[in-house]
C-alpha cells in the first residue's frame, strides 16, 4: 500500500515537473533556432528533461525528436554512471561521432539536456563552444521556470552560481563502486 501511494505521488510530482518546464518552452525554442543559426553545420536540436521528455526542438523529423530524447534519457544514465565511477565528476556533455556525423549531449542546468545532431564537416571546438553556452542559457530558462512555479509551501531549490558558460552538473543518481583496475599486458616472449 505504501508503495503504491509513494509511485502515485512520484509520478504525480514528475508530471508537475515536466508541466512547469515546458512553461520555458518557447524561449528554449528560440535559443534552439539561435544556435542553429550560429552553426549552421547543426542539422537538429532539441532540449530535453533528464527524464527523456521533449522541452523543444528544431528538427526536421519531428517523429524522431521523442525517439532521441528517449535515447538521450539512456545515454545520460549511462554517462552519469561512468564519470562517477571513474572519479570525474558531474557529467558535462557527451560526443558520439558517426559515419554519417555527430551527437552531442550537453548538460543544461540541473534539470535538463540539450542533444544536437551535426554534420561530419562541423568544426567540432566551434560545436562545443556554441553548444556550451546555449545549453547554460536553457539550463537557466529551465531551472528559473522550475524555481519560480515552486509552491510556497515547499522549500525552494538553491538557484545555480555556476557561470554562464558551463552548465551546471545533473544530479548523480546514486553511488556506483569503483571500477577494478584494467589488466596490463605483458608482451610475451618469442
Amino acid at each position: 500500500m505504501r508503495r503504491a501511494l509513494r509511485q502515485r505521488a512520484e509520478r504525480s510530482e514528475r508530471s508537475e515537473r515536466r508541466q512547469l518546464m515546458t512553461a520555458a518552452e518557447a524561449e528554449v525554442l528560440g535559443e534552439l533556432r539561435r544556435l542553429r543559426a550560429r552553426v549552421p553545420q547543426v542539422t537538429g536540436a532539441l532540449a530535453a528533461s533528464a527524464d527523456g521528455l521533449v522541452l523543444a526542438r528544431d528538427t526536421a523529423d519531428p517523429n524522431a525528436a521523442e525517439g532521441v530524447a528517449a535515447l538521450t534519457a539512456a545515454a545520460l544514465g549511462v554517462a552519469l554512471r561512468l564519470t562517477d565511477a571513474t572519479g570525474q565528476g558531474g557529467f558535462r556533455e557527451l560526443l558520439v561521432r558517426g559515419e554519417h556525423g555527430y551527437v552531442a549531449t550537453y548538460a543544461a542546468g540541473g534539470s535538463a539536456v540539450l542533444t544536437l545532431l551535426a554534420e561530419p564537416r562541423v568544426n567540432v571546438g566551434r560545436l562545443h563552444l556554441e553548444a556550451r553556452r546555449s545549453s547554460a542559457r536553457i539550463g537557466e530558462l529551465v531551472d528559473g521556470a522550475l524555481h519560480r512555479r515552486t509552491p510556497r509551501s515547499e522549500p525552494r531549490p538553491a538557484p545555480t552560481t555556476a557561470p554562464t558558460t558551463t552548465a551546471a552538473p545533473l544530479p548523480v543518481r546514486q553511488a556506483v563502486p569503483p571500477l577494478p583496475p584494467l589488466p596490463t599486458h605483458e608482451p610475451k616472449e618469442v
